[in-house]
């Protein structure tokens, strides 16, 4: 397909060329540049702990002195298992720094999760918090673990925090017998580390946990070039500069939370607010002391902060781009205004397409030609196909197909999975398994999961469509659809709902069957409608559309 988005859609003050700020190297080396030229200037602040470039680049050193002494080396996997805070940072730039491998695991893991993705990637060493501690010991022994290095939130917290600090974090810390102190490792280590050759587009430098098109989780393999690219065209896309200070609340674990609160701060050289999870007061205070400028959010959030008490009397005017994802409640233009308004004319638009196996953020929106409800157009150096997936021929604009990306950010592959590599990574374009579209200016319509997909009476019934018309109802403040067997039709779609709080006790099940009877195609609508407290959803906020399957 030609790129038809650089001549129709391209924002007009964003230059087509991706120019890299510092050039082609590894984001670590980003750091070491920031250190020298701005040793005092501030990197990260945690709650009212600030950490300069200086600090947090030397603190990486000494993490990576003692990988290197314990015997780590180049290509060896490290996991990752704690939330946001600035020993996540740390680690995760000591570990790239002496060429090994950074394997993030969701700090809401329970055994068997955890377990299963330890011994996949085959991780020697694991950097955990003293909370989470007593997960990682009962695996032990079942896993190809052999160091393990504790840390506990308050490490790095203020004794009189500036931002409201999460009261189920703040506890004494815990120290374990045969576990390793990331802080007094910091003091214990040398600051120098020897240099390391890299090889940026070859050599692997972070391994993320997907469940791909198929199966389970697999370690999507993803080199320091992948890494550069995708954060250079994000900051570039979204027209950031050095006077941003952004703000980080999103899981950095998660590949778009890394991306937005992991290396755009490293690669701008941009001070940002690290908070270790959303809370609408924290947000709010961060905003206000700080002066945030850019903020990456989910819509709930936003939603959350338009409904605080009080709110009207904050002053978030110092925000002037929030970019936020749709996980459970649409971005609608009335959000956005609302927004606008509440903050005195920030932007407030939807957040790329993307996926771990491309290093996310395939897409951008041009922050000149908003649309709501899709995923904008293209990011640099970027194609996209829409292909039947029957017969693999490309379609026309406009047409319906699986999603197929090429762009120096493909992974290399599965980790030790050549059969699910082949099937997802054909010639250099990423097989996505997401079903979508994109107009005849170039911006990518997403319509859900090729798996996900419902067949009613012949009929492709795909859930976010379902899921999107049935948020104009005004009782319903969230949905999920999937599909049901059905002995006539194959399948018939099940939607999932949550009331909105003047709405319960007020509206039935039937009611919303018939609504969506009158507002949707015949094939299309609900057949049958769950009302539930809240949709089961992962540590970013996506709707687990599978548990509903199983619940079903």
């Amino acid at each position: 397909m030609d790129r038809i988005w650089l001549e129709k859609s391209w924002p007009k003050d964003v230059p087509q060329k991706l120019i890299y700020r510092l050039g082609e190297q590894p984001l670590h080396e980003y750091l070491r540049a920031n250190a020298k030229t701005m040793p005092g200037s501030i990197a990260y602040i945690y709650y009212g702990r600030e950490i300069t470039w200086k600090q947090l680049d030397r603190y990486s050193d000494s993490i990576a002195n003692f990988l290197l002494s314990i015997g780590i080396t180049k290509g060896d996997r490290v996991a990752l298992f704690m939330q946001n805070c600035p020993q996540y940072i740390i680690a995760h730039y000591a570990i790239q720094k002496i060429g090994a491998i950074v394997g993030p695991a969701s700090p809401m893991f329970k055994e068997w999760e955890l377990e299963y993705e330890i011994n996949d990637m085959g991780a020697k060493v694991i950097f955990t918090t003293d909370d989470l501690y007593p997960i990682v010991a009962n695996i032990l022994e079942r896993t190809t673990l052999e160091q393990v290095v504790l840390s506990n939130y308050t490490d790095f917290v203020p004794d009189q925090p500036t931002i409201p600090f999460p009261q189920e974090l703040n506890h004494k810390k815990i120290k374990y017998p045969n576990t390793y102190d990331l802080v007094e490792l910091i003091s214990l280590y040398k600051p120098e580390v020897p240099p390391l050759k890299v090889n940026i587009w070859d050599d692997v430098a972070l391994m993320v946990y997907t469940s791909g098109s198929t199966g389970r989780p697999k370690g999507a393999m993803l080199t320091y070039g992948n890494a550069l690219f995708k954060t250079a065209a994000s900051y570039h896309g979204n027209r950031m500069s050095a006077n941003d200070i952004l703000l980080a609340t999103n899981p950095i674990f998660h590949i778009a939370g890394m991306v937005m609160g992991g290396n755009i701060p490293i690669y701008g050289a941009n001070t940002t607010v690290l908070l270790s999870r959303y809370d609408p007061e924290a947000v709010i205070t961060a905003i206000e002391k700080y002066r945030c400028s850019n903020w990456y959010s989910i819509v709930p959030m936003n939603v959350g902060i338009l409904r605080y008490p009080g709110i009207e009397k904050r002053k978030l005017n110092s925000l002037r781009t929030n970019i936020t994802t749709s996980f459970g409640v649409a971005l609608t233009e009335e959000i956005s205004k609302a927004w606008g308004q509440l903050t005195g004319g920030c932007l407030l638009y939807e957040a790329a397409y993307g996926l771990s196996e491309t290093h996310t953020c395939d897409t951008f929106m041009p922050w000149d030609k908003i649309r709501y409800n899709n995923c904008g157009i293209p990011t640099f150096d970027t194609d996209i196909r829409i292909v039947d997936p029957n017969t693999g021929h490309d379609l026309e604009t406009g047409q319906m197909g699986e999603i197929v990306i090429k762009n120096p950010g493909v992974f290399k592959g599965y980790w030790n999975n050549p059969e699910g590599t082949l099937k997802t990574l054909r010639d250099g374009w990423v097989y996505t398994g997401d079903m979508g579209m994109i107009d005849e200016e170039g911006y990518l319509y997403f319509n859900g999961r090729l798996k996900e997909m419902i067949k009613c009476s012949g009929y492709s019934v795909f859930p976010e469509d379902v899921e999107v018309l049935l948020l104009k109802h005004p009782a319903v403040a969230q949905s999920a659809v999937i599909g049901v067997p059905d002995p006539s039709r194959g399948e018939s779609v099940k939607a999932f709902i949550v009331l909105r709080e003047e709405y319960k006790d007020k509206v039935n099940p039937e009611e919303i069957i018939q609504w969506s009877k009158e507002h949707m195609a015949a094939y299309k609508y609900p057949r049958y409608v769950e009302f539930m407290d809240s949709l089961p959803a992962s540590g970013t906020g996506k709707v687990l559309r599978r548990l509903l399957k199983e619940k079903a």
